[in-house]
């Protein structure tokens, strides 16, 4: 069936609930935060909170800091902003799809319902199609690659933002085999919850 992207629809999704108002208002916190705190981490949370489509503008290396007249940097930093009301749009609607399609759902049936919007899509499963390249790359470079490097920034990024706890609860089990396979199960998971909440937005916009 097809698909409409209709504004006011996107609107109302990332605006009509507590989850996606939820959201918001914790990404506008975290926009005061990083020009109350510019020197700290805060500084990151807005990128981390509206990936993974905040993220496409490190693939343009087009943003605050470019150098070039004052047009130049206004429009490199007005690109940086837009990628970030996209993702942050995008994220509230799919947050509003979840909690507008699960309210109401009986208690047997909320399992089965909550995983099928991950695979039943072409949007969900190519994203997951995404994120299964971004594991098996990683995987690969420890493995299998003498130097690693920074491997783990492909599925730190594909799975953003739910990834940051998988990095986190990583660090603490003492490195090694054992955090690899936090580290990777974790990606994984967040993966999954994010193609859950991708092909809820789906079919809140399928005709």
């Amino acid at each position: 069936m097809p698909y409409a992207i209709r504004p006011g629809r996107l609107f109302t999704l990332a605006t009509g609930n507590w989850l996606s108002r939820g959201y918001l208002a914790v990404l506008a916190v975290s926009v005061v935060a990083m020009f109350a705190f510019p020197d700290t981490a805060v500084g990151l949370d807005p990128m981390m909170l509206t990936a993974p489509l905040s993220f496409l503008g490190m693939a343009f290396s087009f943003g605050p800091g470019t150098e070039g007249s004052l047009a130049v940097e206004v429009l490199a930093t007005g690109f940086w902003v837009g990628l970030l009301l996209l993702g942050a749009l995008g994220n509230a609607a799919a947050l509003g799809a979840l909690a507008s399609r699960s309210a109401g759902a009986p208690a047997r049936h909320r399992t089965r319902a909550l995983l099928a919007p991950a695979v039943d899509n072409w949007l969900s499963r190519g994203y997951l199609a995404v994120v299964a390249a971004a594991i098996g790359v990683f995987l690969h470079a420890v493995c299998l690659s003498p130097d690693p490097g920074f491997a783990g920034i492909w599925p730190l990024m594909a799975t953003a933002p739910l990834s940051i706890v998988a990095i986190t609860l990583s660090g603490p089990v003492g490195g090694g085999s054992l955090s690899l396979v936090v580290f990777t199960v974790g990606t994984a998971l967040a993966g999954l919850c994010n193609a859950v909440l991708l092909g809820r937005l789906a079919r809140a916009l399928r005709r």
